[in-house]
């Protein structure tokens, strides 16, 4: 695969972002902990999900630092319905450590850090010429047949939104690309066959989110997950360190 793209596809592409580019909040600002706060959100929850609960995040804790001397659970309360209760502790965590220290210059000693969420706060934030590969980009890339080593702010945002809305997975409008000399266009998409997906109301994940609501007080305590589930539950945002228990008493930290 080449190593980067030709600049006529380049401009095409950053042409076509201009004129489609969606109006998300995280895009109106340089805010380092505002765009991590977005990238911690949109991990695995859809945009239109986000939106607002990154707006009312950012109105309640607007700073890094108002969000290191938050409480833990007020935190994890006010991440309730998000899910993956474990990116709210690590934000949180990443928040002390910024607080603390400042923003180092390698982003992934961060807490819940990996390399794509550093190489895009990298990127949007602190203007870094790095290339942030999330999900749809690796897609993009990989359909295209070609691949830059470093990308600005500008190509990054321009590839994730071709994934998020052209280069589609199970659908990709190839008349709707501004690549005309993509390596796939017109190739029909191969579906893989899905394995049999078990309900997500059965998933300990499921259990684990509807306990700790209760324990937060915004449902009433689960009983019927059966007793086997709810312990099990409790062990694990106990180990995660999301609740707190003394006895026979259970609270958030």
């Amino acid at each position: 695969m080449p190593a980067s793209p030709p600049d006529t596809h380049v401009d095409a592409l950053l042409d076509w972002y201009a004129q489609v580019a969606r109006d998300l909040p995280w895009r109106r600002t340089t805010d380092p902990y505002a765009i991590l706060v977005s990238e911690v959100m949109l991990q695995q929850t859809q945009v239109a999900r986000v939106i607002e609960r990154y707006e009312a995040w950012l109105e309640r804790w607007p700073t890094v630092e108002a969000l290191a001397a938050a409480p833990l659970g007020d935190v994890l309360t006010a991440w309730g319905g998000l899910g993956y209760n474990r990116r709210a502790r690590a934000l949180w965590e990443a928040a002390r450590a910024v607080a603390r220290d400042g923003w180092p210059d390698d982003l992934t000693r961060l807490p819940g850090v990996g390399p794509y969420t550093a190489a895009a706060v990298g990127s949007f934030a602190f203007g870094r010429d790095e290339l942030a590969i999330d999900t749809n980009a690796r897609r993009v890339y990989g359909r295209w047949g070609f691949t830059p080593e470093r990308g600005s702010a500008a190509l990054n945002q321009a590839v994730m939104e071709l994934g998020a809305t052209v280069c589609r997975a199970h659908v990709a409008h190839c008349d709707a690309c501004p690549i005309v000399a993509c390596a796939s266009r017109g190739m029909e998409v191969v579906r893989r066959p899905r394995a049999k997906r078990v309900r997500f109301e059965d998933t300990d994940r499921y259990a684990r989110g509807r306990v700790l609501a209760a324990v937060a007080g915004r449902e009433p305590w689960p009983d019927y997950l059966g007793a086997e589930r709810i312990a099990r539950a409790l062990d694990g945002l106990a180990a995660d360190g999301l609740i707190k228990r003394e006895g026979d008493h259970t609270s958030l930290p």
